[in-house]
Formats: structure tokens, C-alpha cells, sequence
């Protein structure tokens, strides 16, 4: 599947998303640069790599507003590279997370923001296959409830069919008032075998 997405020099080019080999740290030998040490935390190590990144970095002289002016709502899955997955440099895009990649309140007002103080235009919406959030129910609000004394004031935003998901998440940010551009929101499913998207017909 291909995007036709503007370059940096204003060309518009295709990005083909392509099938992405995913090795994460838990699958590192435990004598390789990237494993955690034995006697330090996982922060520990992220402060480590910063270290490193920081002593190669250069500034890149941009500001906040998205080069392509899109903003992407992910599920916060760790195996979803959505840089490499869609073809993306650093600057190009908003890069909006959380449990499910669902439109939830706080993800309306990340994306008004987006659009209406730093110029975003297109939405793209990206469940995926395998997702926690459906092998949950909001039963989960009531177990933390039991547990902690407090009910929680959001909504777990499970669900069975990752389809209808994705099309509930595209009516709610089509019909935000607080959305400036609703023309161009479409929804995708990462399928996590295979690294490619699957668009989802809003209708």
C-alpha cells in the first residue's frame, strides 16, 4: 500500500509501507549493547542511550509546525514503529498514543491543538491486530475500583471488533466542533505479522 505525501521540498512522492522486522530488547542477548544492565533499571539505560544521542546531535533548526501536516493517533502497542512503518522523518508528523489508538477526550483536544496552533490538516487513525484492549472489558474500571478504593474517571475504550473501532474513532474526530479539517480523517489496522495497514471503509 502507498501514501502520496509531500517531501520536504514540496514534491509529492509515494511511501510504500512495507513488511518492518520488529527485534525488541526483551529478545537481546543479555551481553549485547542495548540489554539491560544487571545492576540498573530500565530508565537507567534510557538515560544512558540519551547520553549517547545527545553527544552525536545537531539541532535541526525546525519548529512545531509538521512538515506534512499530519497528526497520527496510534495505539501505544511497542511493537508499532510508526516512523519506519510509514515512511516518516523527524518532523513530518504529530504522533498522538495511548491504550487502543482510541479517540478519547484528551485525544480531541491533542488533535485541536494540532490543527488549529500548529497548522495540521490530515488525520490518520492506526488500530491493530492483537490489541490488549480486546481481551479486556470495562470490568477493568471495577477491579481497580475494588482494589484502590476510587472508580476512575475514564473509560477502559474496550472492544471485540477492531473494525468498528476504528470507524467510531473516525466519527468522533469528524464530528468534534472543535476540529477545524474533518475532509481528510481515514483509519488504518496495522496487522503486527505482517507490518502492513489495512484501511477501514468508514462507512
Amino acid at each position: 500500500m502507498a501514501f502520496f505525501v509531500a517531501s520536504h521540498s514540496g514534491l509529492v512522492a509515494a511511501v510504500t509501507i512495507t513488511v518492518i522486522a520488529m527485534t525488541t530488547s526483551a529478545s537481546l542477548p543479555a551481553e549485547s549493547e542495548g540489554a539491560i544492565p544487571v545492576d540498573g533499571t530500565v530508565t537507567d539505560r534510557l538515560v544512558e542511550a540519551n547520553q549517547r544521542y545527545a553527544a552525536a546531535f545537531a539541532d535541526p533548526g525546525m519548529d512545531a509546525h509538521p512538515v506534512l501536516r499530519v497528526a497520527v493517533v496510534a495505539c501505544m502497542d511497542a511493537r508499532l514503529d510508526l516512523h519506519d512503518a510509514l515512511g516518516l522523518e523527524l518532523g513530518d508528523c504529530h504522533t498522538i498514543r495511548n491504550a487502543g489508538g482510541v479517540v478519547t477526550d484528551d485525544v480531541i483536544r491533542s488533535l485541536t491543538i494540532s490543527q488549529r496552533a500548529l497548522g495540521t490538516r490530515s488525520v490518520v487513525l492506526i488500530h491493530h491486530t492483537g490489541c490488549g484492549l480486546e481481551s479486556i472489558t470495562e470490568e477493568f474500571r471495577h477491579e481497580l475500583e475494588m482494589e484502590v478504593g476510587q472508580r476512575p474517571a475514564w473509560a477502559v475504550e474496550a472492544f471485540r471488533d477492531v473494525d468498528q473501532d476504528v470507524r467510531q474513532s473516525m466519527q468522533r474526530v469528524r464530528t468534534s466542533p472543535f476540529m477545524l479539517h474533518t475532509e481528510d480523517v481515514r483509519g488504518f489496522v496495522f496487522d503486527v505479522t505482517t507490518g502492513l495497514l489495512r484501511e477501514i471503509d468508514p462507512a
